[in-house]
């Protein structure tokens, strides 16, 4: 009765993705505070961890003991997070490293960082990125949006892999993915929205896609690391208040919390084993499905996901 519950709120969407829909499934999951796991010993990196759901999740992982790598742009915004949560870490003082995931080359300086301060990772969190209602590209040349919620982390965890063998790598996605499918390659079609045609949401699902079907692929390719993706449902950020206000404020009564929208990302970084397969997509501590639409589901091909992880490997050289 719990799952079907379950399934129906989120088949539901604004039930699930709410507010509701968390204080539902975690009553009837009785669900285990983050705080009671132990870390102790672990190194987790956090990539965007200044504000939102990246904040939370540095919050509530400093309670468990993990030794806590921030991967920010801005040293004071980090440096404000970090004298926050000391005094709730049992592990050791949270650690920062500077990066600007749309710009490959910090990307690379912030991996050599963390190469020379550890020697292995336990968990890394992809959660930097924006919504962006203009089209911006990176300093490499390639549209904003792909280059930090996609190549970036994509060549992040190239990077780092080295060091993660049996850990696992934890993608913060949305919801927003469930209106786009893949891009059909083989018609000319890229990730990279163009200029004549660009929408800052419709990039944006593109970009959040994406992430979810690298995670699949990551999965089969490295299957001695874990790769998981997840949504954290409509919550309350400094992100969703400046880049979509309309949203914001037809759906304030029901938004998620920041810190209801990051436990799921935190619950995935403590709990072991892993309760599914490797490759999986969540939200609320559940698995979900990664398709809606039967259009969606059409685009993802064998040679769609192919092309895919082609053209961000490609991308991540420059």
């Amino acid at each position: 009765m719990n799952t079907f519950l379950s399934n129906a709120l989120d088949a539901a969407v604004v039930p699930g993705f709410s507010k509701i829909g968390y204080a539902i499934r975690k009553r009837l999951g009785n669900w285990q505070p983050i705080s009671s796991f132990d870390l102790r010993g672990k190194t987790v990196v956090i990539t965007g961890p200044t504000s939102g759901l990246g904040e939370q999740v540095a919050r509530q992982l400093a309670l468990t003991g993990a030794n806590l790598v921030l991967v920010a742009r801005n040293e004071e915004k980090c440096a404000r997070v970090i004298n926050e949560i000391a005094p709730l870490c049992t592990g050791s003082k949270p650690v920062f490293v500077r990066a600007e995931m749309g710009d490959l080359e910090s990307v690379r300086s912030a991996c050599a960082a963390v190469q020379q301060q550890f020697t292995h990772i336990d968990v890394l969190i992809h959660n930097a990125g924006a919504l962006l209602n203009t089209r911006q590209v990176s300093p490499q040349g390639i549209e904003q949006t792909i280059a930090s919620h996609v190549v970036g982390p994509f060549l992040m965890t190239t990077l780092l892999l080295p060091l993660m063998n049996g850990g696992r790598v934890v993608t913060v996605s949305s919801g927003g993915m469930y209106s786009s499918g893949l891009p059909v390659f083989d018609k000319g079609e890229t990730l990279e929205m163009p200029a004549h045609k660009y929408g800052g949401s419709k990039q944006y699902a593109i970009a959040k896609r994406a992430q979810v079907t690298l995670t699949e692929m990551w999965a089969t390719r490295v299957p001695q690391t874990e790769f998981v993706s997840m949504h954290p449902g409509w919550a309350d950020t400094p992100g969703v208040q400046e880049s979509i206000p309309g949203f914001r404020r037809v759906t304030a009564p029901i938004l998620r919390t920041a810190s209801e929208g990051a436990d799921t990302i935190a619950w995935l970084a403590a709990v072991s084993p892993l309760p599914g397969r490797n490759g999986t997509f969540w939200s609320d501590r559940e698995i979900r499905p990664t398709h809606k639409t039967p259009q969606s589901k059409k685009l993802d091909t064998e040679a769609n996901r192919q092309s895919l992880w082609q053209q961000v490997e490609q991308m991540s050289v420059r």
